[in-house]
């Protein structure tokens, strides 16, 4: 073997080698990658919910799952609000406010396990076992509305498969159709199409709804390209409306006014959810 073959060919264990350390470590930071939880103090969520008038939700065993705002006057129905991967569901506010203010309904904020002063990891499988739970707990005996940003509206078409039936609409705000795709996108170096572990996937989840979604996108969004969202438009079979908010970012579209919020569900009421 030549000297110059010798070389080349250490060149490429080498590199080989590398990329191989590179995609180990992709792997096992890829939920870091992720997931951007804030955790906050007992004493920080006391103070936070006294300002922002968000009371705590609770499932059976008291745990705080989430927060909530009850209806001004006797409820319609009930929204739940699922946030995405960064900050905590008490930073939502934004969201929850203006709902509440738009018609008469409990609005529920979900907290994900391991954010806010919840306990646990943030992994696609706590997140939609939390979704689960979140649901169960609301009243069935009047109309449910899901609203998601971001990572969150993944959970909620998981919602939308598990339970195509039960809820009455849904707004998603900067959605994807496949987590593995846009990862991809944003870390083709780490192949995260073939290596993701939580593989959110709204598009296939989504195949058996068929209740009105407002999908919001956001024409310069730096976080989720546009085009993510505008394939699961596309690709959904059931009542919809798009909205792309001309020159926003992806953190600048899902603070709404609460005019905005009563024609979302003046849009909900006029369109028609059939029953299988």
């Amino acid at each position: 073997m030549s000297l110059l073959t010798t070389k080349t060919l250490r060149v490429f264990l080498t590199i080989a080698i590398c990329y191989g350390l590179l995609l180990i470590c992709g792997c096992a930071w890829q939920r870091k990658l992720l997931y951007f939880p804030t955790k906050i103090s007992d004493v920080d969520v006391a103070q936070a919910s006294a300002r922002s008038g968000l009371e705590p939700w609770r499932n059976a065993t008291g745990e705080i799952i989430g927060w909530k705002l009850a209806a001004n006057s006797t409820s319609t129905g009930s929204v739940l609000v699922i946030h995405g991967n960064g900050g905590c569901a008490l930073q939502r506010g934004y969201i929850a406010k203006p709902i509440h203010d738009a018609a008469a309904l409990d609005v529920f904020i979900l907290e994900f396990p391991g954010y806010g002063m919840r306990e646990g990891s943030p992994s696609m499988k706590s997140l939609l076992t939390a979704g689960e739970e979140a649901f169960a707990l609301l009243p069935k005996d009047k109309q449910v509305y899901l609203v998601s940003e971001s990572l969150g509206t993944g959970v909620a078409a998981h919602l939308a498969k598990t339970h195509p039936n039960e809820i009455a609409g849904m707004v998603m705000f900067v959605p994807y159709d496949s987590l593995p795709s846009l990862a991809q996108s944003k870390m083709p170096v780490l192949l995260p199409y073939f290596f993701l572990v939580d593989r959110f996937e709204p598009a296939a989840w989504l195949r058996d709804y068929r209740g009105p979604i407002k999908f919001v996108l956001a024409e310069r969004d730096e976080v989720i390209p546009k085009k993510f969202g505008q394939r699961l438009c596309d690709s959904y079979a059931g009542p919809k409306a798009l909205q792309i908010i001309p020159n926003a970012g992806h953190d600048g579209v899902a603070e709404q006014t609460q005019e905005w919020w009563q024609a979302v569900f003046n849009y909900f009421r006029n369109s028609i959810h059939p029953k299988s």
